[in-house]
Parts: C-alpha cells; structure tokens; sequence
C-alpha cells in the first residue's frame, strides 16, 4: 500500500516526517531531511518488529506499505540543496528574498504554492528531455 509521508520544516529548525493516513504511530526527526527520512525508516522497522515481537498480525495497512513523500518549501530545498533559491524564484517569476523565506519556514500560501509546483514540473519536464552528446 502506497501512502503519504509528510515532511515539515518546524520553528525549531527540525524536520519531521509522519503520515497523516495511517493509525499506527510512525514519525521520523532530524536536523536535516537526510537524518529525519533515515529516522522515519527506522520507525517503520521499529514497528514492524513490535508486531512480529509480539506475536501480533501486522495491520493490513502497514503491509507492503511504500510512501510518496511530500515535501514543505522549506523542506524541499534544504533536501533539493543544489538548487539556487534565486535562480529558481527569477524562473518561477516570483521575487527572490520571498522565496527565500519561504526556504527559511515562512508561512506561504497555496497559490504561491502551486506556482512554485508548476515551475518544478515544468523543470523537470525540460530536464527530462535533455540529450547530451560526447
């Protein structure tokens, strides 16, 4: 079963991961999304091995589980941290120091949100398409 896994930037400067459709309590942290994906993993072992411990039925829900991970601006460029912030934004049409602070956690709407989407899709469309030569 795939299902999602989200990943926030919190005020704190920590990043958590958690899936918001499934009952059983699996949450990953980290100073990095590096750290907080390899915690998040190891969470989902942690309780896979308390059911197999336990002698108890792993739910059904928890079987062959994969996730799709969704990703906060703030999350998505500190993980994505190759890409220049500001380039992006003169792409994207957007100011540079807004998307900067976005990058550093600022609240942000769903409009600006989509924009940004839109932008990353249409990268990665262009980038799909390249073909380099030797």
């Amino acid at each position: 079963m795939k299902t999602i896994a989200l990943i926030e930037k919190g005020k704190d400067g920590m990043y958590t991961i958690f899936t918001p459709k499934v009952n059983s309590f699996i949450i990953g942290i980290g100073n990095t999304v590096e750290e907080a994906k390899a915690d998040f993993e190891n969470s989902v072992k942690e309780v896979n091995e308390s059911y197999i411990d336990n002698n108890e039925e792993l739910p059904k829900e928890l079987q062959n589980i994969a996730f799709e991970y969704k990703y906060d601006i703030a999350s998505f460029f500190n993980y994505f941290d190759w890409i220049n912030v500001t380039k992006f934004a003169k792409k994207a049409k957007m100011n540079g120091s807004l998307m900067r602070r976005y990058r550093g956690g600022e609240y942000i709407s769903q409009k600006q949100v989509a924009k940004i989407e839109k932008t990353l899709n249409e990268l990665g469309k262009e980038i799909s398409g390249i073909k380099l030569t030797v």
